[in-house]
């Protein structure tokens, strides 16, 4: 008996081939009339095009859902593992579990689900389609916030992929948190601490980490290091929810110790509360709260320790 294919999980993957970001996979769940427009191969539509479709799939499909593996886990295992444990994430994070699931290329062997590999199913089936294209906007969404916490690799137009700039900047930069350090030119542009120090980059570096932290954690990431007039510079704006986030970062190394919260005086204190105004009669942001914090990165041997004081007054 025909299974109903609402009951049938289409599954593809993006971001296999990058040198940086995470692999992100979806599975989607289709009604036989579904009435969503623009399906094909996510890598053959525009980025508009992807984006509607997108809209129409979160909104008219029977069921969707993402599993997102990161480069850090990439290098603890491999990019086919990540890639397999993404999809087995997104399936597992249904609302229902599937009949039956095709997965775009090969089948997934230690699944519950019964699977399907189908060779260019994201050409062929309707429900792969738009796992293809929810995999691909997810992603590509992800590594636009990337690229505004690490904007020299140019991760806004070339999402990871080892474009000119990106390999350039790979040279000139080296590589950064969210790179996939297993990868031979990722490998072969480490930054050693001593670089780092050397360079003059542990502050920078600081900020990108906290960055990163507050975007783990629900925030979205507006700026870093906006010159706000001669009040000075404001290290990270964020926004979660209705609330506006201006953060001050210290850093520091191991041998420096002590408080780093505690360089951030009431002098300091008050030229970041007259950087935000300055930012807020500019911007004019409609926002219900607006919120001060520190953050401190110390770095020691191993990774750094990452501290948020939130709501300094």
């Amino acid at each position: 008996m025909a299974i109903d294919p609402k009951h049938i999980a289409g599954v593809d993957e993006a971001g296999r081939g990058p040198l940086a970001g995470p692999v992100v996979a979806s599975a989607v769940k289709l009604q036989k009339d579904h009435g969503i427009e623009g399906l094909g191969d996510s890598k053959k539509l525009t980025a508009k095009k992807r984006e509607s479709a997108f809209e129409q799939i979160m909104e008219k499909a029977e069921d969707a859902a993402v599993g997102i593996v990161s480069s850090k886990e990439i290098d603890r295992t491999n990019i086919l593992a990540a890639t397999h444990k993404a999809m087995k994430m997104a399936l597992g994070k249904l609302h229902t579990k599937p009949k039956r699931a095709l997965i775009d290329g090969y089948p997934l062997k230690t699944q519950m689900i019964p699977n399907k590999g189908i060779v260019d199913g994201d050409a062929k089936i309707e429900s792969i389609m738009a796992a293809s294209i929810t995999a691909k906007v997810t992603r590509d969404r992800i590594m636009e916030q990337y690229h505004v916490i690490f904007p020299k690799y140019g991760f806004n137009t070339n999402k990871g992929y080892g474009t000119k700039q990106h390999m350039d900047a790979l040279a000139s930069e080296k590589a950064c948190p969210i790179h996939r350090k297993s990868f031979a030119p990722v490998k072969a542009n480490l930054p050693t601490m001593k670089w780092i120090s050397k360079s003059k980059r542990i502050g920078r570096l600081g900020e990108q980490l906290s960055a990163l932290s507050m975007l783990s954690n629900g925030y979205r990431i507006l700026e870093l290091n906006r010159t706000c007039g001669h009040h000075g510079e404001i290290d990270i704006i964020a926004r979660k929810e209705g609330t506006l986030v201006f953060v001050e970062v210290k850093s520091g190394k191991k041998e420096q110790m002590g408080d780093l919260s505690l360089k951030v005086d009431e002098i300091k204190k008050q030229k970041l509360k007259d950087a935000i105004q300055y930012y807020i009669q500019m911007e004019e942001p409609v926002f219900t709260n607006i919120r001060l914090d520190v953050c401190t990165v110390l770095f020691k041997t191993g990774t750094p320790k990452i501290e948020f004081f939130r709501g300094v007054d």
